[in-house]
């Protein structure tokens, strides 16, 4: 049995020989019958109710239109988990780690559902997730995370013929940058409460601005270069995958070089040889945060990161008046629009600021007037 639908195909129920009595019988089930590019589709609608049948037809019209191409059962079976792990695979396969997409893709799954199918995830459904995650209280920056490894499952998706249609993403405005960084007496002070082995790398931390976990605590020996003047980040160790060299300033010298005695001599002692440039006793440092977090509430600094030492480092190359391309070499920021995101300019920078300008007006005022002379015409 047969039913057209003008200008959208057929819908119909197949007749089939029943194998126990000969009897022709009329399927239950309505399919669908339409065409693309000269091309005949066939597939079931998985209803017995002919209108919920003739809707599904228009929707396979509708999505023709919209992608040029047919999206069928199969596609209409991809399952979000799927893309979740083409991401996951992403993400290894350009050796970034997979710890730091996990939890985007938990906070997603835990909403829509471990077997949520992608045709469902609809704009109006993702706009109900950011303001389900609004109320939990996560911030924009966290919900952006989840929001961008969604748009990245889709993009993938589609390539790999998994997904037809994606729906519209747009991230929130993030207005929650840390405006952090250390003066020079609070460093001191917390220098003072910092364990022996931690205050040489938070020392060139405060220097460099360099990441301490991944490009601090990861240098050996043999990347710091006395005579040359060098402390050295091969390719391929950073962030952006380009090396990197920080100039031994004075201070900077004096603290690698304290450490690298103190390394030479415990390795003397052990009868060891100890690679890493910082260290416990020999032991490569792997966590800080306990003492990081001690230490800055004996120092009265309670709350500071870390990465604060990063934005402090940027400042200070700032207010000591070097080239931003020098400057955004020996940090390693890509882009001068994420290092203005460090360069803070804070109320000493303007005071200095207001300072240099009163000396320009003092100078200006001194000067004696210029003579001016009449336009002679004719």
């Amino acid at each position: 049995m047969k039913n057209k639908a003008r200008g959208l195909g057929t819908v119909y129920r197949p007749a089939y020989r029943d194998k126990a009595t000969g009897v022709m019988k009329t399927a239950a089930v309505w399919w669908l019958c339409y065409h693309h590019r000269c091309k005949l589709y066939r597939e079931s609608s998985g209803t017995t109710d002919r209108a919920e049948a003739l809707r599904l037809l228009k929707r396979r019209h509708f999505e023709i239109a919209a992608t040029g191409k047919v999206i069928g059962p199969a596609i209409e079976k991809t399952t979000l988990p799927e893309i979740m792990q083409m991401v996951v695979d992403d993400y290894l396969a350009n050796g970034q780690k997979e710890r730091v997409i996990r939890a985007p893709i938990a906070h997603l799954l835990a909403y829509f559902g471990p077997q949520s199918l992608v045709v469902d995830i609809t704009s109006d459904r993702v706009t109900a997730y950011v303001a389900e995650r609004l109320k939990a209280g996560a911030s924009n920056a966290t919900i952006n995370r989840s929001l961008a490894a969604l748009k990245r499952a889709m993009h993938l998706g589609m390539i790999a013929g998994k997904v037809a249609i994606r729906p519209e993403i747009s991230l929130l405005k993030e207005r929650n940058a840390r405006k952090g960084f250390f003066e020079r007496e609070e460093f001191e002070t917390l220098l003072a409460e910092l364990p022996e082995c931690l205050k040489p790398v938070i020392a060139t931390a405060y220097i460099t601005g360099w990441r301490i976990a991944s490009e601090l605590l990861t240098r050996q020996k043999h990347h710091v270069d006395l005579n040359a003047r060098w402390l050295r980040l091969d390719p391929n160790e950073t962030k952006n995958a380009e090396g990197r060299m920080f100039p031994l300033t004075a201070e900077l010298r004096e603290i690698l070089e304290a450490q690298l005695e103190h390394t030479r001599a415990l390795e003397v002692a052990n009868g060891q040889i100890i690679p890493g440039l910082f260290h416990h006793d020999g032991q490569p440092i792997r966590v800080f945060r306990r003492a990081w977090a001690s230490a800055c509430k004996r120092a009265g600094l309670a709350g500071r990161v870390p990465h604060d030492f990063r934005r402090t480092a940027v400042r200070n190359l700032e207010r000591s008046g070097v080239p931003r391309s020098a400057a955004m070499k020996m940090t390693g920021h890509l882009t001068e629009a994420v290092y203005r995101r460090y360069a803070i300019v804070d109320e000493a920078m303007l005071r200095e600021a207001g300072s240099r300008l009163s000396e320009l007006h003092r100078a200006d005022t001194g000067r004696k007037p210029r003579k001016v002379l009449p336009i002679v015409t004719g």
